[in-house]
């Protein structure tokens, strides 16, 4: 069977992307879309994004395969590559083009701006332990400036979930992190038995951020849309940053609002096509 798709990137998190309209399901099992993620054997690609029919009133759905084959509930770099992948099946390139998109998040609703960049509602945080999932402090209050054990040592944690769950920690410096020995540890950690996102966030400024990130089901990766936000969710709670600030990451700066408590969670960035081609699976 040969399937056409598009290779995307946001600021550095790339996917392989398919039109996949024709049908309710994937095209490609978990174990296809691990092979085609592989940077040595395959295209090369943090993810595979399936472009699904809408339905119950979305205009498209969005199901996503992990690196490693998993199946996350969102991915915001990723929905802003969808939503300029959309836009270019539909030969729409004027005007604000806006999309409601079903995801296992819930709905997300991205609008392609004139400019080219993609502002995204990215749904409401959710705050209680149980939402995130952890089994950190109690199941019914937010996970704020908690201690968790990880390695050999002991780390001040907040938990936020995009509908996708994050544990972020504040540090000095980015640079004295060990991201890849620490990521797997905090990604497999028991106090989240869905295993999660990890960011390590530097205040620089209270409106500027930097973060690197360990992604569930991907590893290091140069950017994480979901991470930033929760990141300055966390840094709000904190009260370490304003509501809205820009989060420099590895492959470059989102800009992120959350403008009160109760409201939804806003991201500006880029997604750009890289290369179109064909697979033979």
């Amino acid at each position: 069977m040969q399937i056409q798709f598009s290779k995307y990137q946001g600021l550095g998190n790339d996917f392989v992307l398919i039109d996949n309209r024709h049908q309710s399901d994937p095209v490609l099992t978990p174990t296809q879309a691990e092979k085609l993620c592989d940077r040595h054997f395959g295209i090369g690609a943090d993810g595979i994004i399936f472009l699904l029919p809408g339905q119950a009133g979305h205009s498209h759905t969005m199901r996503i395969f992990n690196a490693d084959g998993s199946e996350p509930e969102m991915c915001g770099n990723g929905i802003r590559c969808l939503a300029k992948f959309i836009a270019h099946l539909e030969h729409r390139e004027e005007g604000d083009l806006s999309y409601r998109i079903q995801t296992l998040a819930g709905t997300i609703e991205p609008v392609v701006l004139r400019d080219g960049q993609v502002r995204v509602n990215m749904g409401h945080p959710r705050l209680q332990g149980q939402d995130i999932p952890t089994h950190l402090g109690n199941p019914h209050q937010p996970v704020i400036d908690q201690p968790l054990e990880v390695g050999n040592g002991t780390w001040q944690v907040t938990c936020v979930s995009m509908g996708n769950p994050h544990c972020i920690t504040f540090v000095d410096r980015l640079a004295d992190i060990p991201l890849a020995d620490l990521g797997p540890a905090f990604e497999h950690h028991p106090a989240f038995p869905q295993r999660t996102n990890t960011e390590f966030i530097e205040i620089v400024r209270p409106d500027y951020l930097k973060m690197s990130v360990w992604e569930r089901g991907a590893g290091m990766t140069l950017a994480c849309g979901t991470g930033a936000c929760a990141s300055l969710v966390a840094g709000v709670l904190n009260q370490k940053c304003h509501r809205k600030a820009t989060v420099e990451l590895p492959g470059g700066p989102l800009e992120i609002e959350w403008a009160a408590a109760g409201d939804p969670v806003y991201m500006t960035g880029p997604a750009e096509w890289v290369f179109s081609g064909n697979l033979e699976v």
